[in-house]
């Protein structure tokens, strides 16, 4: 069959445009990081209700973080852009809620430091191999984030005893996946990648 009469081969190559759902609310997730750090800080930051008001903007956001994957995949709506602000999103928000966190006294400085150092190294290697392909997100960060995510929002709920316990569990488990992914991520970045033409 001659090439013009297969109009189906070119629309299903035609560019996944940006502006999709998926990619908004990935843009989305990032507006909330300042809205979080203004309703975790009020009232000194210790206020209970305060603290439960930012427990669900917290979720709010990562819930963007759910969908956004399933609809780009779902439906095609995947692209480079959205690759690559989806886990900048991630870090800005759980960068947000553990320095913040840390500054309330609530969280040690050193599980801070060693989360953010590895997610700001793991973005500049993303930006440095732009030119030869982007890193995805893979299973192990997903399972990273969702572990993060779980500790902080026990750290931001007012809770005591056993409940906060588990929280402390939780967070020492994410330390242990943010190094073991952020080693991985390395080994993917310094992998030779077949040249695009």
């Amino acid at each position: 069959m001659p090439p013009e009469t297969q109009p189906d081969s070119a629309a299903s190559a035609a560019p996944v445009p940006v502006l999709n759902i998926a990619n908004v609310l990935t843009v989305l997730r990032i507006l909330l990081v300042p809205v979080f750090i203004v309703v975790l800080f009020t009232e000194g930051g210790h206020q209970s209700s305060w603290r439960i008001a930012a427990f669900g903007v917290f979720a709010l956001a990562i819930a963007t973080d759910r969908y956004d994957g399933v609809l780009a995949r779902r439906y095609s709506l995947v692209t480079p852009f959205g690759q690559l602000a989806d886990p900048i999103a991630d870090k800005a928000l759980i960068g947000a809620a553990l320095v913040g966190l840390s500054v309330l006294g609530d969280l040690p400085w050193w599980v801070t430091a060693v989360i953010l150092v590895r997610e700001i190294g793991i973005t500049v290697l993303r930006l440095s191999v732009l030119r030869s392909g982007v890193i995805p997100a893979n299973r192990g960060g997903k399972l990273k984030t969702m572990v993060q995510s779980l500790a902080i929002a026990g750290y931001l709920l007012p809770l005591t005893g056993y409940w906060h316990t588990g929280a402390v569990v939780l967070m020492g488990l994410a330390v242990v996946l943010t190094v073991l992914t952020g080693a991985d991520y390395l080994v993917q970045a310094l992998r030779p990648r077949p040249k695009t033409a």
